[in-house]
């Protein structure tokens, strides 16, 4: 165990096993409840959710799954205790495997829809709901709950406690998917030097404004300049007032489906995604969609898309370390932590772990941040109702052409990694948050100061406005691709930004079209035909710059609400 571990399960308390409990457990269940702690069950409601899952699985002794998810803390302490734990306390083994998401997302795909031989579960994004809900090719967990996998459901597994359930429902009102982690992006900055008497004057002096949290892009990119280019040096070391990845990766493409381009204002407003026009730009008119290029009544090659692309590749040129033109999500995630970096727009919260560590220069000596998360700041496009931000839920999906023998043991392995008997534990370990029991738990209190704001987040109302990739898209896997190898050629300077979602835009048409031929379902796309775009309406890109205190826009936030 890390030495951060150690520190935050030491501050969030521990249970422990009482004498006749201790008594009634085997040697291999009282070590695992200690791991297993703290837990927001009793230690004797542990004992008994471990014993269902050593009864569930005895038929089972002695067998083997595979399963595979992305590599973040939270999937690698499954895959290094968890698969262990469900090992020894059942008999069945688990290989785990850990592999970057795009390549999960592949393998996925080509199991689902190409047959080839992969894995008894994932642990994919729920981005991939209107893939799930179109082809048909996974399990409807709600009706394999009260079918074939009804012997091997946990009774306690208490699915009204799951925060991110909505996500993993289709339209049809079935779940397709149970949530395994969660995590945000949020706005990430340095609020010990937001908060500095000296930098404060020297912003305010030069922009006319409070140096504080941006409530638009405008003062986004004032403080990105202060920082890079007016102050340069920060006590002596180079700072930088912004942070960014643009290698050309597919976790480029997740920089800008990930809503870049609904925090810009490219889409419609309407929750969860936007309608009729989502934050990927694809237009839906009923439940199919029917284009993304404006010339299909779509939006991602819009003035509000463009727009985005010009300011992403802009500041990242501009403001953000040089080497950050060249990496990718899991390289740029950590830079933050260096202590260099004064904000970054979004940042992706499955780094809070990282973040975390003691002796980083963003921490205090005793362990607290330096650091602070916000909402995001919006672009000039955005208008009230558009999706706030993106919220990444990843989890369990049973591919439906597998023996049901091979499904029920991966259920079962499934839900020990999300019960309440593993989810705190699991939970400050990754700092990826699914269960409302969880969140509003002790020990998420008395780990809320060390964490910048996050507690708070996932405890306001607000957080059900950060979604994720929703049920417009049909096919993840192949639409993904697009956009990494499209904003790829943007970043090394091979296309203009109108010429990128032009193409980009075109590009989706055509596999839109692919797509709605291979799909049977009512709600395959069916593109519209061509016609002459309406001119779009003039908007002001760099209005004067807004800025919010931290205190005042955390008491907003709590209330639900949005600033104007």
């Amino acid at each position: 165990m890390s030495n951060r571990r150690h520190a935050l399960i030491a501050l969030a308390g521990s249970s422990v096993l009482g004498p006749a409990q201790a008594q009634s457990a085997t040697p291999v269940q009282a070590r695992w409840l200690r791991e297993f702690s703290p837990s927001t069950l009793s230690a004797s409601d542990q004992l008994r959710e471990l014993r269902w899952f050593a009864q569930a699985a005895a038929p089972f002794r002695g067998q083997r799954i595979k399963v595979l998810s992305e590599t973040i803390d939270t999937h690698v302490y499954e895959s290094r205790t968890l698969a262990r734990a469900f090992a020894e306390l059942t008999g069945i083994q688990v290989e785990h495997e850990l592999l970057p998401e795009g390549d999960v997302v592949r393998r996925l795909r080509a199991q689902l829809l190409e047959g080839q031989p992969g894995y008894d579960a994932y642990v994919s994004d729920s981005d991939l709901i209107g893939t799930h809900w179109r082809y048909a090719r996974t399990e409807v967990l709600s009706e394999w709950m009260q079918g074939a996998g009804r012997e091997q459901t946990l009774p306690t597994l208490n699915l009204r406690d799951f925060i991110g359930l909505a996500f993993t429902t289709a339209p049809d009102g079935r779940l397709y998917q149970l949530p395994d982690q969660q995590f945000a992006n949020l706005y990430w900055f340095r609020h010990d030097w937001f908060t500095r008497t000296d930098l404060r004057q020297r912003f305010q002096a030069r922009y006319g404004y409070p140096l504080g949290v941006p409530l638009n892009w405008s003062a986004y990119e004032d403080i990105a300049r202060f920082f890079s280019e007016d102050l340069q040096t920060l006590d002596g070391r180079r700072v930088w007032g912004h942070m960014d990845y643009g290698k050309r990766d597919p976790s480029l493409g997740w920089r800008f489906t990930d809503a870049w381009l609904s925090m810009a204002g490219q889409g419609s407003p309407g929750y969860p995604n936007g309608l009729p026009i989502d934050e990927w730009g694809i237009r839906v008119e009923q439940c199919r969609p029917v284009g993304a290029s404006r010339e299909r009544g779509g939006g991602t090659n819009s003035r509000a898309a463009v727009y985005a692309l010009e300011r992403y590749l802009d500041w990242l040129k501009r403001y953000a370390p040089p080497e950050a033109l060249n990496m990718d999500f899991s390289q740029a995630g950590p830079v933050p932590g260096r202590g260099e970096i004064a904000q970054q727009i979004f940042w992706y919260t499955a780094f809070t772990a990282a973040m975390s560590k003691p002796g980083l220069p963003v921490n205090h000596a005793d362990g607290r941040p330096k650091w602070r998360v916000a909402p995001s700041p919006h672009g000039a496009y955005w208008r009230d109702g558009m999706q706030r931000g993106y919220q990444d839920v990843g989890a369990w999906t049973l591919v439906r052409d597998l023996p049901v023998d091979r499904k029920r043991m991966a259920w079962l392995y499934a839900q020990f990694c999300v019960c309440r008997t593993v989810s705190l534990k699991k939970s400050l370990t990754g700092l990826t948050f699914i269960r409302e029991s969880d969140i509003r738990s002790e020990a998420l209190t008395q780990l809320a100061p060390r964490l910048g704001g996050l507690v708070e987040f996932y405890r306001s109302p607000s957080r059900v406005y950060w979604t994720p990739t929703g049920s417009n898209v049909p096919d993840y896997p192949q639409l993904a691709e697009l956009w990494w190898q499209h904003i790829g050629r943007a970043t090394r300077g091979e296309r203009t930004p109108q010429q990128t979602m032009d193409a980009l835009a075109a590009d989706m048409d055509a596999v839109l079209d692919r797509v709605g031929k291979a799909q049977s379902s009512p709600c395959a796309p069916r593109l519209a035909p061509l016609s002459k775009p309406a001119p779009e309406l003039a908007v002001n890109e760099k209005p004067p710059g807004r800025t919010i205190e931290y205190e005042q826009l955390l008491r907003v936030w709590q209330l639900g609400s949005d600033v104007k």
